[in-house]
């Protein structure tokens, strides 16, 4: 047999180890119940199943449909991004949610491939107002939308 597309082989590979862990974890963790009193095994039992489910379908795919080849890995936008969510919630408290926001979206956008300041500004500036309208208006959640050290905050 040969292996048409490996980037299906993998992904296929990948969705069926994590499904059967999660459901033999499921299973031996917790009590599975019946269709009528579900127990707590019940749910990650079925979308384990499934999720292994799908990834036979798309391995079997990878050996009769051809596709790309894997990609080089790169260890750029793993670590940029993952240090963008850390000082995020490092600098959410005392520089508040609009100069945290604005950093999480540059560092983050930094492990990008192509990097456009333009884009990233508007980005920022359209997570911005609808993190404003949508956790602090909406859900009127105590996020401090401005600086610690700021006396009076213009976005109230």
């Amino acid at each position: 047999m040969k292996i048409k597309s490996p980037k299906d082989f993998w992904a296929g590979l990948m969705f069926i180890g994590v499904g059967a862990f999660f459901t033999i974890w499921a299973l031996t963790h917790y009590q599975m119940g019946t269709a009528v009193r579900m127990g707590p095994a019940y749910f990650p039992v079925l979308l384990g199943g499934l999720l292994a489910f799908l990834g036979l379908l798309v391995l079997i795919e990878a050996f009769a449909m051809e596709g790309p080849k894997v990609p080089r890995f790169s260890f750029r936008p793993l670590i940029l991004i993952s240090v963008a969510c850390v000082i995020y919630g490092y600098v959410m408290k005392p520089l508040g949610l609009v100069l945290a926001t604005l950093l999480l979206v540059f560092v983050s956008a930094l492990g990008g491939h192509e990097f456009k300041w333009k884009e990233v500004a508007i980005l920022f500036l359209v997570l911005i107002v609808f993190s404003i309208l949508v956790f602090v208006k909406g859900l009127t959640l105590p996020f401090p939308v401005c600086p610690a050290f700021m006396e009076t905050c213009p976005i109230r």
